[in-house]
Parts: structure tokens; C-alpha cells; sequence
């Protein structure tokens, strides 16, 4: 069964980053099955509803060695945080419109 290893973004729904420290081992789903008289899909395997959470990536992938686990690991994106300031809304050379 394969897992994959990834550090999670943060949410739409906050603004802060918390939550996003830890490395989560999840298991990818398995085969699916189609009842045939309603169309529901479902799995016998429960795997699917595990998350292990790791303080490193090493921690994560010694796990998966451990228990002989074929894995993928997902490196997180850096942020690019572009420098702002107030007085750039009102520079001479600015190309949008000015609405004030």
C-alpha cells in the first residue's frame, strides 16, 4: 500500500499558519467498490481514515521503512512574500487608476 508524506497548507479559512509544523503520513485510498442497486461508492478499506501526524520528515519516513510502506514525499511550496508599503498606493509612476 503506498502513503504519502506531506506537510499541509494553510487553510482559506485562517490567517495565521497554525497547524501547518507537522508531517502527515496518509494512506492512499484502495479499490472502490459501486453497490449496484443504489450507486453509493464505498471501501473495506479503513487505512483510508488514518492520519499520522510526525514532528520531521525524517520521523515520517523512518516510519514508513519500519513498517515497509512504499511512500512519496511531497515538499511543501516556500512562500514568496513580496515587500508592500502604504506609499506605494500614491507614487507619481503608478499604472492603475487613481480613485481617491
Amino acid at each position: 500500500m503506498d502513503v504519502r508524506i506531506y506537510k499541509p497548507a494553510k487553510t482559506a479559512m485562517q490567517q495565521g499558519r497554525a497547524g501547518t509544523d507537522r508531517w502527515i503520513l496518509e494512506f492512499e485510498p484502495g479499490a472502490r467498490e459501486v453497490e449496484p442497486l443504489m450507486g453509493w461508492t464505498s471501501s473495506r478499506d479503513t487505512r483510508r481514515q488514518l492520519r499520522l501526524r510526525f514532528d520531521s520528515k525524517d520521523d515520517a519516513i523512518a516510519y514508513a521503512e519500519k513498517h515497509g510502506l512504499m511512500y512519496s514525499v511531497e515538499l511543501p511550496k516556500e512562500r514568496k512574500i513580496e515587500p508592500k508599503a502604504y506609499a506605494d498606493n500614491f507614487r507619481f509612476d503608478r499604472m492603475g487608476r487613481w480613485t481617491h
